[in-house]
């Protein structure tokens, strides 16, 4: 038998050297710390001679070490049966054998089944064997006793470690006659057949599962002992009376609402009545909420059902005092206004999870600002034919009314100024009298590729 979170698979666990003790319920089902593996004993005293063993799920029994056996937790292990052997694992030795015992009320002078030997190699194959044959035979059960037409569920079978017998496990709510069905499992299963009858709490253990808490279901690992469960657990803890949400794996209640009961009849006992009814001069006032930890009953008058008031334990205890004295009492709002409610509420930010979008990129609102590689000479267009491309589409787009752009003057000396046919003559007389001033380039920014130490280039 290996963990399942440690192991290596087969035989003893591989990961923890523990043999199946690790406290995490991982190498098998209702395990047992063994917190008295360590310890020796004292000089002249000879080890319990019993072990507790387990079979399929959470079937566990005590047998007798009579051979004397070096056995360990976790060794696989042939024991007496009425008809054969049984294989199972070893899961308690030593001194906790005997607190097991006494817990569960067994008798040592009993006639406890013993332990054969150490089981061999064929042992387990024979066993290995039988359990494949488990699940195929269940799917053909279930297919027989729906054809006899009986009101009973198979919900498991276990073979015996020599696959002599198997034991089918079913649940029914009414008494079942399954003398017929007994000889169509033999005739069809060639083996001897046992039936047991389980619960539904007991079905939910072997076969186990996840719970809505999110964990394997406590029947399944730890928890030995059914208690009755009923609705006045669900009454005490103000829980809402859904089938579906108290409800377990099982179908019964959850055996987890039994945990917190005596938390909360702890602290109910200091509270009031939730029927009584406080009587004052503005009215009859009746309790509508609990907070149970906080200590705080909210009431509200009757007819007035919008308007609640918040009133402690013990000022509701003073004025049901006064009811009794026959004091009258105004109204229960000189008592709520002395109670202030004052939730500060305060978030801190410890693991930084403050935005979903922390780890995005942010984006660049200024595109201008990302730097452009420079391209290189052979990928560089013609810059005369870019210029009269633009100039073409920079005429085609203005509007009407709006002066044309006038063109740069040629500063280079003896270059003749070259002129555009201009409507108005004026501009060109204006052009000739005054003085060439450098303009500004306003493409400066936009020019990466210049330097920025060198005029811009002239038109020609």
């Amino acid at each position: 038998m290996s963990c399942n979170s440690c192991g290596t698979g087969g035989g003893t666990p591989g990961g923890c050297k523990n043999h199946g003790t690790c406290g995490t319920s991982g190498c098998n089902k209702l395990t047992v710390f063994d917190w008295l593996a360590n310890m020796e004993l004292p000089d002249g005293q000879k080890p319990f001679p019993y072990v507790e063993i387990r079979f399929k799920n959470s079937r566990k029994e005590f047998f007798l070490n009579k051979e004397e056996l070096q056995l360990k937790i976790g060794d696989v292990v042939a024991t007496q049966t009425e008809s054969g052997h049984d294989i199972g694992i070893v899961t308690i030795t030593g001194e906790l054998v005997r607190v097991q015992m006494k817990r569960k009320r067994i008798k040592i002078d009993d006639e406890i089944p013993q332990v054969y030997r150490i089981a061999s190699e064929k042992d387990v194959e024979k066993w290995v064997t039988a359990r494949e044959k488990e699940d195929p035979m269940k799917i053909r059960a279930r297919e027989i006793a729906i054809r006899l037409q009986l009101k009973m569920k198979i919900s498991d079978i276990e073979f015996q470690g020599d696959g002599s017998k198997a034991t089918f496990y079913y649940t029914a709510d009414e008494r079942v006659d399954f003398r017929e069905l007994i000889r169509e499992y033999a005739g069809e299963f060639k083996t001897r057949i046992e039936m047991r009858q389980i619960g539904l709490r007991q079905e939910a253990a072997r076969l186990g599962g996840i719970g809505s808490c999110g964990r394997e279901l406590c029947c399944s690992t730890w928890l030995t002992d059914f208690r009755s469960v009923t609705t006045g657990a669900a009454r005490y803890q103000n829980l809402s009376l859904n089938p579906q949400k108290l409800a377990g794996q099982c179908g019964k209640l959850k055996c987890c609402l039994n945990y917190e009961l005596d938390s909360y009849m702890d602290a109910l006992s200091n509270f009031p009545k939730q029927n009584q009814k406080l009587y004052t001069d503005k009215g009859t006032a009746i309790c509508q909420k609990v907070d149970i930890f906080k200590g705080l009953m909210w009431f509200c008058y009757d007819g007035e059902w919008m308007s609640w008031h918040t009133l402690t334990t013990d000022q509701v205890h003073e004025i049901v005092a006064k009811n009794k004295a026959k004091e009258t009492v105004a109204s229960i709002e000189e008592y709520a206004n002395e109670w202030i409610v004052e939730e500060a509420v305060s978030f801190e930010n410890v693991v930084g999870q403050d935005s979903l979008t922390r780890f995005d990129q942010p984006k660049s609102r200024n595109k201008r600002s990302k730097k452009r590689k420079p391209q290189s000479n052979t990928n560089r267009p013609n810059k005369e034919a870019t210029t009269t491309a633009a100039a073409t589409a920079t005429d085609t787009t203005l509007k009407e009314g709006q002066p044309k752009r006038k063109p740069r003057p040629n500063n280079k000396p003896g270059a003749p100024a070259k002129k555009r046919d201009q409507p108005n003559q004026k501009a060109d007389s204006d052009k000739d009298t005054k003085p060439n001033k450098p303009r500004p380039n306003r493409n400066k920014g936009r020019n990466r590729n210049n330097d920025s130490n060198q005029p811009p280039k002239k038109e020609e």
